[in-house]
């Protein structure tokens, strides 16, 4: 292994990194992190921090389940990999759907088709929406909706159907056949309205307005995340979800709820639509399903999907990946999914969720550079900064950059998107490590 000097010269002469400039890399280094314990990491310079955002929504169980780790080993040791290709397939991709498809039984799941992560998931859902109306005499219906402020990952097909500039400008034009409606972001809507309830209720008509536009025999699915994530956790009041699934049922629409953050836990239910008591059509999950430790995801498929396609002899499906139900992504879901279930990290997600969101709120009645909280379901909370309470101007990019810096050097990482501070610690994460966390959240806080 190099030492610290060459790795910290070369790491953006070599490299670009994920959704910053590559200019970035060189002008402010990311912190290069070397080790892991528990919920924190330690960087090359042996400093040690509280992890606020769980690798990135995904490191549900810390960074220390023994157990994944040990069944990564052992499938290594007997199989480290086959395609499930037609005609092959191996035991733990099959044992893995077996327990899927009862975890998600309660969602109305009945099917799982694996993929290799989160963008992977959300592409192989529109491109079954698609193929599902063609099997049903209905290959008119090609269009998607979502919401604005809403991510569904980086392929051409999530990128479309995302709801922020930031992941579309630069690499239009994107799928056509995709719009957007207003999201229930009580912080900044059109509608000028802070009522959630009522902000549901336009943004619901604002889907069926758009719907009758577009004409409800062109579109395939609408997709949602059940809480936005990366978009400043926007949590939708309790009427939304349920009213998106009646108007979908109505016109004949699919619904897809991108889960790739809020399944298996996070949001103090074990999954988003649980959460809002609705069923989909179809669920993208990834993430936390092998809790980071391997590139996996899995798709949940519906009663709707599973007549069209195995009641139709034709129905063949011309969508795969080469890791699809890769054997040890499969072994250490399994193993993920039977920690997840016996530690009930549904519970310890509720009650550190509430004491963060809680936190939150009190720092800002303390800093008037907070212009808003918004979480209140498990692990997944997000504070709006701004430069203005009154007119709600956000912060500049640098001042949030230097929020997070202090708040590193205090003891904690935390995830800055653009004005907000997204908070999504591990689901394991202790009472004192919540905590650290928002002490560290306030030095940064009253330092900016």
């Amino acid at each position: 292994m190099k030492d610290s000097n060459f790795l910290k010269e070369n790491n953006g002469r070599v490299m670009w990194h994920p959704m910053t400039s590559p200019q970035d890399s060189i002008d402010a280094p990311p912190k290069i992190i070397t080790g892991s314990s528990g919920v924190r990491i330690t960087d090359i310079d042996g400093h040690e921090v509280v992890d606020g955002v769980g690798g990135l929504w995904n490191v549900n169980l810390g960074y220390s389940c023994q157990p994944v780790k040990d069944a990564i080993t052992e499938q290594l040791a007997k199989l480290p990999y086959y395609s499930t290709f037609r005609g092959a397939s191996n035991d733990a991709a099959i044992e893995l759907a077996y327990e899927l498809n009862a975890f998600f039984a309660p969602d109305g799941m009945r099917r799982s088709f694996f993929t290799s992560g989160g963008s992977d998931s959300v592409e192989t859902s529109l491109r079954l929406a698609r193929q599902y109306h063609k099997l049903r005499g209905e290959p008119g219906r090609i269009k998607f909706l979502s919401l604005k402020k809403g991510y569904h990952g980086t392929h051409m097909g999530g990128a479309s159907v995302n709801g922020n500039a930031n992941f579309r400008t630069a690499y239009e034009p994107l799928l056509p056949g995709c719009f957007h409606i207003p999201a229930p972001y009580t912080y900044r809507n059109p509608f000028n309205v802070s009522d959630p309830e009522k902000l549901a209720q336009l943004c619901a008509a604002a889907l069926e307005d758009e719907i009758a536009f577009q004409g409800a025999n062109t579109i395939a699915a609408m997709i949602v995340e059940p809480i936005l994530g990366a978009g400043g956790v926007i949590p939708p009041h309790k009427t939304f979800l349920p009213m998106v699934r009646d108007i979908c049922d109505r016109n004949g629409i699919l619904l897809i709820t991108d889960e790739v953050i809020t399944a298996y836990g996070r949001t103090g239910a074990w999954s988003g639509a649980r959460l809002w008591g609705v069923k989909p059509d179809m669920m993208c999950t990834a993430k936390a399903i092998t809790n980071g430790y391997f590139p996996f995801g899995a798709v949940m498929l519906g009663e709707k999907l599973v007549d069209a396609f195995e009641n139709n002899p034709s129905a063949k499906i011309g969508h795969g990946y080469t890791y699809s139900g890769h054997p040890v992504g499969a072994a250490a879901a399994l193993v993920c999914l039977a920690e997840t279930k016996r530690l009930n990290v549904v519970e310890n997600a509720a009650a550190r969720g509430d004491q963060i969101f809680e936190g939150c709120a009190a720092l800002m009645k303390k800093h008037e550079i907070v212009g808003d909280v918004r979480g209140g379901h498990g692990l997944m909370t997000a504070i709006e900064l701004v430069s203005d309470r009154a007119t709600k101007k956000p912060v500049d990019p640098d001042v949030a950059a230097n929020v997070q810096e202090i708040a590193y050097q205090s003891g904690a990482m935390i995830r800055i998107s653009g004005a907000n501070i997204i908070l999504s610690p591990p689901l394991v994460v202790t009472e004192e490590d919540a905590i650290a966390l928002l002490d560290a959240l306030d030095s940064a806080l009253g330092a900016a």
